[in-house]
């Protein structure tokens, strides 16, 4: 028979419980100690010094001809009347279009191209490809001029803007296949190889399992390529001799002579210039950055 005090339950001694760990202090770093007033401060110059030259724009595009006054008021758009309508800026603001939706397509499409057989191909001069496409980042595009001239004019493309959607083309793919390249590197070849025994092709499968993961890379290099062709003078200026097929860089360059300079309409050609690229970069700002994070990184 089992008794009471059989059955009694015997209590634990109390120092026999393990006490439950102390979270572990987190050390403090040196930047963390700093006052607030040691970030503001360089953040806050920087800032001013950053968004002086805007306002120096926006105050020399909006006020009067004439006028001394360090705010813009009474505000007038007399100069982005003048620059867009008699100064030819909306043939320059199309012309740019142009060119840079023409170089953003072709560049995506040939650096797409060429980075999938750099990432998925292997073959015997490949090394020295790569090499030559790093090199041909310390060519400056000055020194292409001559060449692409003697091509375009045998080809009969001299002022035209196919010859300047070639040339931007042309300097933009190195670093674009490079960038597309790192960036196919980092999926996994086995989506590729899952497909292929789905029943689909090389083509196939890239279509549906590698180029949906390939769009911040495509975004970023395609970004890259718009931006700079718009902003690109040198080519427009060597490659095209009519007026009504210049860009905008080219158009920024006339309202500037020997004599004078109208500060007004340059200004206000400036904001026009600069409105698409910053409209780009607000919309593709988190995709530029991780395309260009991600292609950079070796897979």
């Amino acid at each position: 028979m089992i008794t009471k005090e059989a059955t009694a339950i015997v209590p634990t001694p109390v120092d026999d419980v393990p006490e439950p760990p102390r979270p572990q202090k987190k050390q403090r770093r040196a930047w963390d100690e700093a006052p607030r007033w040691q970030i503001y401060l360089p953040l806050g110059i920087y800032l001013v010094f950053t968004l002086i030259p805007f306002y120096w724009i926006l105050l020399f595009a909006l006020r009067p001809a004439g006028s001394t006054s360090l705010v813009p008021w009474p505000m007038t758009n007399d100069h982005f009347e003048k620059v867009w309508t008699e100064r030819s800026f909306g043939t320059y603001f199309e012309n740019s279009i142009l060119v840079g939706l023409a170089t953003l397509v072709m560049t995506t499409l040939v650096a797409l191209a060429g980075g999938y057989a750099l990432a998925r191909f292997d073959f015997k001069v490949k090394r020295a490809f790569m090499l030559a496409l790093l090199c041909s980042q310390f060519v400056p595009g000055a020194l292409l001029l001559v060449p692409l001239f003697q091509i375009f004019a045998q080809l009969q493309m001299i002022n035209s803007l196919g010859a300047v959607i070639i040339a931007e083309t042309v300097f933009q793919l190195p670093l674009s296949m490079i960038l597309i390249s790192g960036f196919i590197k980092n999926v996994p070849y086995t989506l590729e190889e899952a497909a292929w025994v789905d029943g689909c092709n090389r083509f196939t499968a890239f279509r549906i399992v590698v180029l949906p993961l390939l769009r911040p890379g495509l975004i970023a290099v395609g970004s890259f390529a718009f931006v700079h062709s718009w902003n690109h003078f040198l080519f427009a200026l060597m490659f095209l001799s009519d007026q009504g097929k210049q860009t905008i860089p080219v158009g920024l360059n006339t309202l500037m002579s020997a004599d004078s300079v109208d500060l007004g309409a340059l200004a206000a050609g400036g904001i026009i210039a600069a409105v698409p690229v910053v409209i780009v970069f607000a919309f593709i700002q988190k995709w530029l950055i991780t395309g260009f994070s991600a292609g950079a990184v070796k897979g």
